[in-house]
């Protein structure tokens, strides 16, 4: 597993500091308002092509995610060549504060000669945090991929941890789930035309399926837009590390193929 160093300065701060993060496939480490970010890069991306560079923004980015078990697909992804990145915007479950790290990312990223419209790929709570990208930005979203996603952080991981990344109290969260839940926007991502890919198990106790990516498939087929998701149901299977979940073929090509389109 190699170890990528970068050194910066985040806002406000007059020092300069060292972001240590494990990458499990080469890349780089850098500084992003304040935050850890990295970027998985292929080697295609010397070429400087002429058109801008199709990328995936990943979720959850913490200390340990991107992890091993799914070296394999960023290893398809990057072959093909398309970038992966993310910002630890640390839990914070598709806040308002989460989504604004993500743009402070996407704008890096763009300067650095990648597309405006990535794909997403949000990993059981990450989401979350793909899917309040996609509800936020869903003219910069050219495809929502997930495994085991979350969507609904009354399932997980409840109204009281979630409740503080949205800085309000759990009661005024629920209150306010209509406006703040992701899988009670989805609709946004739906009507807007926004193609979706997941893989989930129908056996998953942490994150169940039906009111997270089937819920996800019921809102888009009631806006008349059900063709655009491929929800793959792996039979038996719970949240666990099942190697189907992060070698579904069908969910690397997706994502590659929307990533590219997104150029």
């Amino acid at each position: 597993m190699a170890l990528a160093l970068a050194t910066a300065a985040g806002p406000g701060q007059g020092d300069e500091r060292a972001m240590r993060k494990s990458l499990i496939l080469p890349g780089e480490v850098f500084a992003v308002a304040g935050r850890t970010a990295f970027l998985f890069t292929p080697a295609t991306d010397a070429e400087a092509p002429a058109e801008p560079k199709p990328w995936i923004l990943y979720a959850p980015t913490l200390a340990a995610y991107p992890d091993a078990a799914e070296r394999w697909m960023h290893e398809q992804f990057t072959k093909a060549g398309v970038a992966v990145a993310g910002i630890d915007t640390g839990e914070s479950y598709g806040s308002p504060a989460g989504v604004a790290a993500a743009e402070a990312l996407h704008a890096e990223l763009v300067r650095r000669g990648y597309s405006k419209q990535p794909a997403l790929l949000g990993r059981s709570r990450g989401g979350l945090w793909a899917s309040a990208w996609a509800i936020a930005h869903p003219e910069l979203t050219a495809g929502l991929g997930g495994i085991y996603p979350v969507y609904d952080w009354r399932t997980y991981p409840g109204l009281e941890k979630a409740a503080p990344a949205y800085g309000l109290p759990p009661a005024d969260l629920a209150a306010r789930a209509a406006d703040l839940c992701p899988i009670e926007r989805i609709a946004v991502a739906a009507k807007a035309g926004v193609p979706v890919c997941i893989i989930h198990g129908d056996d998953d106790k942490v994150v169940p399926l039906e009111p997270n990516s089937l819920r996800l498939e019921q809102t888009y087929e009631a806006a008349g837009k059900g063709d655009l998701v491929n929800l793959i149901v792996a039979k038996g299977q719970g949240h666990n590390f099942w190697e189907g979940f992060f070698r579904c073929q069908e969910l690397v090509d997706f994502l590659i193929a929307r990533a590219k389109a997104g150029r």
